[in-house]
């Protein structure tokens, strides 16, 4: 089939998907730039090279984590049209998230009571970098949150019915890059210090 005969439907869904990988290229650059910052920075002689990552983090890899495995199978169970499934999935992807970024500012919090802090005459450039690389990847899970949102309400009126499951896709897809993106800022702070 060449490229003529495939139907408007089909380009503007592959137009759509080519614009949300372009902007996820786009933002893994972003992280990477920070990072090698984060790098290039750790020879100042104000660092701190024995920070330790707060507990809560912990428990925020471990909910986005799982909420990577249920947006996943809200996916599938709506490919499926288990329209309920579905939308209990979606409902606990929304809910993980939720508390993915509550568990992010409680570890914000654990980092100050450590006597730590971000901004001011107390703050180094240690916590500057983990609280400017963080809280921009909170800020992407809060896209995230809008986008399952608009999801779960398309979801609730059965737009993704007979194969029509874009929105859900790139919902997923984009959930699974902050999903991996986390992964990777939680090892490198663990790791490079």
């Amino acid at each position: 089939m060449s490229l003529t005969e495939v139907s408007d439907e089909i380009k503007v869904n592959r137009a759509k998907k080519n614009m949300l990988w372009f902007g996820i290229i786009s933002l893994t650059m972003s992280f990477a730039g920070l990072t090698s910052a984060y790098v290039v920075s750790k020879e100042r002689p104000d660092w701190i090279s024995n920070f330790e990552i707060p507990p809560a983090f912990y428990i925020s890899l471990a909910l986005i984590l799982v909420s990577s495995f249920t947006i996943h199978l809200a996916l599938k169970a709506i490919k499926k049209e288990k329209h309920s499934m579905g939308m209990i999935l979606l409902v606990s992807t929304l809910i993980l998230g939720i508390l993915f970024i509550v568990f992010q500012f409680v570890g914000f919090s654990e980092i100050i009571d450590s006597g730590y802090n971000f901004t001011g005459p107390t703050s180094n450039i240690t916590t500057s970098f983990i609280y400017l690389v963080v809280l921009l990847h909170v800020a992407h899970v809060f896209a995230g949150l809008v986008s399952l949102l608009i999801v779960i309400y398309n979801h609730y009126k059965l737009k993704y019915q007979n194969g029509k499951t874009l929105g859900v896709e790139l919902a997923a897809t984009f959930w699974h890059f902050i999903d991996v993106v986390w992964i990777y800022l939680f090892l490198f702070l663990y790791f490079v210090k």
